[in-house]
């Protein structure tokens, strides 16, 4: 987990903005501790699935997790 505190002009805490960094052991301080990853597929991988899923009778779903972790409990 990553905390960075922002302060008001006078000195006092405004807010804190904190990062859940998944698997942040593999990540090796000054080579590529600043990298991010968004897996983001490609239109035409998402169409090939929807048409094998027609083809073959597949049944599909579509989630977003964009605030999945918002809701759960951190230890």
């Amino acid at each position: 987990m990553d905390i960075q505190v922002k302060y008001n002009v006078g000195g006092s805490v405004n807010r804190y903005k904190v990062w859940l960094i998944a698997k942040g052991y593999a990540q090796t301080h000054s080579v590529d501790y600043e990298e991010t990853f968004a897996p983001v597929a490609k239109m035409t991988t998402i169409w090939t699935v929807i048409a094998l899923a027609v083809t073959k009778g597949w049944h599909l779903h579509q989630i977003d997790f964009k605030n999945a972790f918002l809701q759960g409990e951190l230890e």
